[in-house]
C-alpha cells in the first residue's frame, strides 16, 4: 500500500487510484475498514523501524499539528505527528508518534476549567514521553522541538528526564524574582550574530537575514490555575535558558524575525547559541511533511472517505509515505550516508544504474556524484526524472515525488522485461 501511495501521489490519492483497478480498490477498501487495522498499529510499526536507526545519535524529535478537515464551524480533524531527525546531519530517520484530534466548536472557551489530562494540549507532553523511548533504543540524546503552541508550563515541568526541550515562547510569562519574559533581555549583551537563509512561507518571501543572538538563564513562575489541587502537583518554578534571535535591519514593511527559544540545554557561548538556532530551524522539516501530504503532493484533504477509522488509516499510511519521500530529499546530498535499502529493494540496484546512465549528461553537474547503492544515488535519479536539470539549486520534495513516481513505473517495466 505504501508503494502504491508513492506511485500515485503526484496526482493526489483516492482509494480507486491507489488500488489501480477494481480488484485493487476493493482490496484496499477492505484493508482500510478492517477493525484490526488501526493508526496506532501503523504508528507502532513505524516507530519500531525508527528506533532501529537512532543508536548513538542525537535525535531531534520534532512535533506539530496540522488540520486535515475543517467544516468552517469550529469542528475539525487534526493530526499531531512527531518525527525523528538526526541533529548532526539533518537526516530524516522516520516517524516517532502520531495522534488524531477531533475538535468540536465551543469547547475552547471551557479549556481553562478542564484538568490538564482532559485538554488537547496534553498531546505535546504525550509526544515528548513517546520520544523519550528513543533513549532506551540507544539514542545518545533526544531534544524535543515545538513551535509556540507547545509553550505549556506542564511540558517544561513534567518532561521525562531522558529528554531535552527546545520550544519557541508564546506567553509573556512571569519570572521568579519579578519581571516578565519578553522584557528580560533588554540589558543582556550580544553573544554574536549569524546570517541564515529564511525559507518562504504563506505571506512571506524567502530572504537572507542576520540575527543577533543573546542568551540568559531564566526561572518561570508556575501560572495560576483554576484547579489549585492540580497546580500543587507542579513545581512552583522551572529554570530554563532563554535564547533570543532578533533580526538586524529588516527590509521596510517586513515583520522582523524574532525568536524567543526556551530550552533545557545550557547556553552560555555563541557556539552553543548557534547550535540552538540550528536545531530550531530543523522544525521546518515537519512543515515539509505536511506540505507533501496536502495539495502539493498526496492531497489527503481531497479524499472523499468519511471521517473515522478508514480515513484515519489512509491518512496514517500517507504520513508514512510522505516521510519516505522526504527521507530521499534530506539525503539528496549524501550527508548521512544512508543506504538505498531505506526506500528501495536491493534487487533494484542494477536497474537504477542502467536508468542513471540514460540521465547523465556530459558536464560534471549532470553526472550522479553519489556512490551506487546509496540513498543519495537514488535521490539524484528521482530528481532528474522529476524535471531537475542538475543546475539552479537543489531539488525539493515535490520534484522528488514526481520523479519517484516515474522511477517506480520504470522499475516495474524492468521486472517485466524477462517475460517480454
Amino acid at each position: 500500500m505504501l508503494a502504491r501511495l508513492v506511485d500515485v501521489g503526484r496526482a493526489g490519492i483516492s482509494v480507486r487510484r491507489v488500488g489501480g483497478d477494481r480488484a485493487g480498490e476493493i482490496r484496499f477498501t477492505r484493508f482500510l475498514r478492517n477493525p484490526r487495522v488501526t493508526p496506532q498499529e501503523m504508528v507502532a510499526h513505524a516507530r519500531a523501524r525508527t528506533a532501529g536507526l537512532v543508536e548513538g545519535r542525537h535525535i531531534l524529535a520534532i512535533q506539530d499539528t496540522t488540520t486535515l478537515r475543517d467544516d468552517g464551524k469550529l469542528c475539525s480533524l487534526n493530526l499531531h505527528p512527531t518525527i525523528a531527525v538526526d541533529a548532526a546531519d539533518g537526516a530524516l530517520l522516520g516517524l516517532v508518534d502520531a495522534v488524531f484530534l477531533s475538535r468540536v466548536g465551543g469547547t475552547k472557551r471551557l479549556c481553562a476549567k478542564r484538568p490538564f489530562a482532559d485538554k488537547e494540549s496534553r498531546r505535546w507532553l504525550d509526544a515528548t514521553r513517546a520520544a523519550a523511548g528513543l533513549v532506551a533504543a540507544g539514542a545518545a540524546c533526544v531534544t524535543v522541538i515545538a513551535d509556540r503552541e507547545g509553550d505549556i508550563y506542564d511540558e517544561f515541568a513534567c518532561r521525562p528526564a531522558e529528554t531535552e526541550l527546545l520550544i519557541r515562547a508564546h506567553h509573556d510569562r512571569a519570572l521568579e524574582g519579578g519581571g516578565r519574559l519578553y522584557d528580560c533581555m533588554a540589558q543582556v549583551a550580544e553573544l554574536g550574530r549569524e546570517t541564515i537563509d529564511l525559507p518562504a512561507n504563506p505571506g512571506r518571501s524567502a530572504r537572507r537575514v542576520t540575527l543577533a543572538l543573546r542568551a540568559r538563564e531564566i526561572t518561570l513562575k508556575r501560572p495560576k490555575r483554576n484547579h489549585p489541587a492540580e497546580a500543587a502537583h507542579l513545581p512552583k518554578s522551572v529554570t530554563l535558558t532563554l535564547v533570543e534571535a532578533r533580526e538586524i535591519d529588516p527590509p521596510p514593511s517586513v515583520a522582523p524575525v524574532h525568536w524567543r527559544l526556551l530550552t533545557t540545554h545550557e547556553v552560555t557561548t555563541l557556539a552553543q547559541a548557534l547550535l540552538i538556532t540550528r536545531f530550531y530551524r530543523q522544525r521546518w522539516t515537519i512543515e515539509q511533511v505536511f506540505r507533501l501530504m496536502k495539495t502539493k503532493g498526496f492531497d489527503i484533504e481531497a479524499v472523499r472517505i468519511a471521517e473515522g477509522g478508514p480515513f484515519e488509516n489512509l491518512t496514517t499510511a500517507t504520513l508514512i509515505a510522505a516521510i519516505q519521500v522526504l527521507q530521499m530529499v534530506r539525503e539528496r546530498d549524501g550527508a548521512a550516508g544512508r543506504p538505498m535499502q531505506d526506500t528501495f529493494d536491493p534487487d533494484d540496484e542494477p536497474a537504477l544504474q542502467t536508468i542513471c546512465r540514460t540521465l547523465e549528461g556530459s558536464t560534471a553537474k549532470q553526472k550522479n556524484p553519489h556512490p551506487p547503492g546509496s540513498l543519495a544515488y537514488a535521490s539524484w535519479i528521482c530528481a532528474r526524472l522529476g524535471g531537475w536539470t542538475g543546475y539552479y539549486g537543489k531539488p525539493g520534495p515535490i520534484v522528488i515525488l514526481h520523479g519517484l513516481q516515474s522511477l517506480r513505473a520504470m522499475l516495474a517495466g524492468w521486472k517485466l522485461r524477462p517475460d517480454v
